[in-house]
């Protein structure tokens, strides 16, 4: 009996939720709404990268282009200990 109610109650809210969730009315404002946030987001990330670089402290972009370059360096020191054992 349980099971039925909960299997009733499922199927009816999904129904609702279906076309709440695809209703423009819905669906407009919240994109909106997600819009401003990434942008405000962005702003936030453009803002905290500028105190950094202002502090002279490497930004997470520098790091990363940093941490690529030493794996490239580790890549080539791993290939040339190779051919020196190959020798």
């Amino acid at each position: 009996m349980w099971k039925k109610g909960f299997d009733a109650w499922e199927a009816t809210t999904a129904r609702v939720l279906d076309r709440a969730l695809r209703s423009p009315i819905l669906l407009e404002p919240g994109g909106a709404a997600i819009t401003v946030a990434m942008k405000a987001r962005a702003a936030s990330h453009r803002a905290v990268s500028q105190c950094w670089s202002a502090l002279g402290l490497p930004t997470r972009r520098d790091q990363d282009r940093v941490l690529h370059t030493l794996n490239q360096l580790e890549s080539r020191l791993i290939d040339l200990e190779e051919q020196l054992e190959d020798r």
